[in-house]
């Protein structure tokens, strides 16, 4: 017998699709995976010398600490310092994870109650609502609009009843719409969760990817009080099977997180945090270097849109294209399966990602540019 708390989630999307489209390249499909933002490249190659080169250190294959090597939070907080002009202390402020994706859970787990409230964005990430229920939590959906530039609508969540509201997922850069947070959006919502008591975390993994401002929700004076910003190693470092991750914010808030994480887990392998350690310290040119490749990858992807009669914004930053379709498509998910089984081309519905993302597709960047090019001429034969 399953526990209750089954029946308010099902298995995720990519799971049971990817077992499908899996099945299709077994029985000798030539399927162009353009669905999900795992990144084809390789780390940067002093990443995987560390990652040997601990292989070797004594303590290797010990237990490590939960709370990760002294070295791998000195060089998380020194990367927020660079990029961000976010001041961490290292002892305190910064708690690796093996993931931000288990960061979601920990967070979820250290504050929620059965019968609170989270504010989740919509459309947005599936896992903090699945999460959101798998602890007998309430999911409240605040909505994100193309014509407010997919930003949280301030007089909505004025007139909303918080009571009952302990936390509020932000992702910005946003997925899956890649829009950047507006000049004025965090400050305005620090102040309208303190007001309110609501812990604020910003999933943030996107930032460097084809965007030319990194921004940290921490940045923002008084930020520590009320926020908490998710990070991860996963997207712009190439690094999305290692299973690195960072959670940034107010020391006091951080231990309640590790109450949780150090009852999870027993601490991340030590050669994986040496190698997080050489991708933190990569000189900037690392990220000029990989936008080169996503910018050309973009630009084909934008073409393959625009002859699916789809239109998009030119100028949204992370690792995909988010796709408007046009009217005369009614179905979004129908539409991505006949691609798929007539074309051989997996794309995602925008409406996996909530009601906001129906009658939308993402497009991922992390295919060659031959393989987009070989896309676009299935679709346009």
């Amino acid at each position: 017998m399953t526990a209750n708390r089954l029946a308010s989630v099902k298995e995720y999307y990519f799971s049971t699709k990817l077992r499908e489209v899996a099945a299709l390249v077994q029985a000798g499909k030539p399927i162009i995976n353009m669905g999900i933002g795992s990144p084809d490249l390789a780390p940067h190659p002093a990443v995987v010398e560390a990652l040997n080169a601990g292989m070797a250190h004594p303590k290797a294959h010990m237990y490590q600490s939960y709370q990760g090597l002294p070295e791998l939070r000195n060089a998380m907080a020194d990367f927020y310092q660079r990029f961000y002009q976010v001041s961490l202390d290292p002892l305190s402020e910064v708690l690796p994870l093996m993931g931000s994706k288990e960061g979601i859970m920990h967070i979820s787990m250290a504050f929620l109650n059965k019968g609170d409230q989270v504010l989740i964005p919509n459309p947005g990430y599936p896992t903090y609502s699945s999460v959101t229920k798998l602890l007998e939590a309430e999911p409240v959906f605040y909505d994100l609009q193309a014509e407010n530039q997919w930003q949280p609508d301030f007089e909505a969540l004025e007139a909303l009843d918080t009571r009952k509201v302990k936390l509020m997922w932000l992702n910005y850069p946003h997925m899956p719409t890649g829009a950047i947070a507006q000049k004025g959006s965090f400050e305005k919502l620090i102040i309208w969760a303190k007001e309110r008591s609501i812990l604020i975390i910003n999933d943030n993994p996107y930032s460097f990817i084809l965007n030319k401002q990194p921004e940290s929700i921490l940045s923002i004076p008084g930020a520590k009080e009320v926020a908490l910003e998710l990070n991860s190693l996963s997207k712009a470092f190439n690094m999305a099977g290692w299973r690195v991750g960072m959670l940034s914010g107010r020391s006091e808030t951080l231990q309640e997180v590790l109450k949780v994480k150090s009852n999870m887990d027993s601490g991340m392998f030590y050669g994986i945090q040496q190698g997080a350690i050489a991708a933190l310290q990569a000189d900037p040119q690392w990220f000029e270097d990989l936008n080169t490749v996503y910018r050309k990858r973009r630009d084909k992807v934008e073409a393959l849109a625009t002859t699916l009669g789809t239109t998009f914004d030119s100028q949204s930053v992370g690792m995909f294209v988010w796709a408007k379709l046009p009217a005369e498509v009614s179905d979004a998910e129908a539409y991505i399966d006949w691609i798929l089984y007539e074309k051989d081309i997996f794309i995602t519905p925008g409406s996996i990602f909530g009601s906001q993302g129906a009658g939308y597709i993402r497009f991922s960047l992390c295919v060659s540019e031959e393989k987009i090019q070989e896309a676009l001429n299935r679709m346009q034969s």
